[in-house]
């Protein structure tokens, strides 16, 4: 499915969503160029909600550039398969390669700033990611490793711990919440 359709079909759980795709909707329909950094302001990005196969653990990565524990996934970087994007970045982040989407539905969606930055000596100027969330299953026994450009520690938690273990208090409340939630409501718990 096309990502504007993709997105249309989405069903918001929540205000944020709604008008977050809403916002998502009006740019990929403007024709505005989304799928590169080359639009400074705004580009296309996909995350990975990890969880093994009982559900009872969600992958994580201590993020270099912002001290915390985050969710993975990155930027499109002109792949329109947000899907695609979303496991290539579970491998490339934290080495596990039995890696496969629940669903092949959007997850979840939201808009995210990112504040100024140097990356790699570069100033990279205050933006928004448009974020893709996908629901992801990898299997918790397989090896993991870091991205030292990246990210400096993958580990396992239980879902709650996910949550309190990042340091960036929004991230907790709007995002990692609302996906253990959701989750929660799909594994009928």
């Amino acid at each position: 499915m096309e990502l504007t359709e993709a997105v249309r079909a989405f069903r918001p759980w929540n205000e944020q969503e709604a008008r977050d795709r809403e916002e998502l909707l009006r740019r990929l329909e403007s024709g505005e160029a989304l799928l590169t950094r080359e639009n400074a302001a705004a580009h296309l990005t996909a995350s990975a909600w990890v969880v093994n196969p009982r559900r009872d653990r969600v992958l994580m990565a201590w993020h270099n550039l912002y001290g915390s524990w985050a969710w993975l996934g990155g930027h499109a970087d002109g792949d329109p398969d947000l899907a695609a994007v979303a496991l290539r970045e579970v491998r490339e982040e934290s080495g596990a390669e039995r890696v496969r989407l629940l669903s092949p539905d959007i997850f979840s969606l939201e808009i995210l700033t990112v504040d100024g930055h140097e990356k790699r000596g570069v100033y990279v100027s205050s933006h928004l990611h448009l974020n893709v969330t996908y629901l992801v299953e990898a299997d918790d026994d397989q090896p993991l490793r870091c991205k030292p450009d990246e990210n400096s520690r993958v580990g396992w938690f239980p879902p709650e711990d996910a949550v309190a273990a990042s340091t960036e208090p929004w991230f907790r409340e709007r995002i990692y919440k609302k996906l253990n939630a959701k989750l929660a409501a799909l594994s009928g718990r």
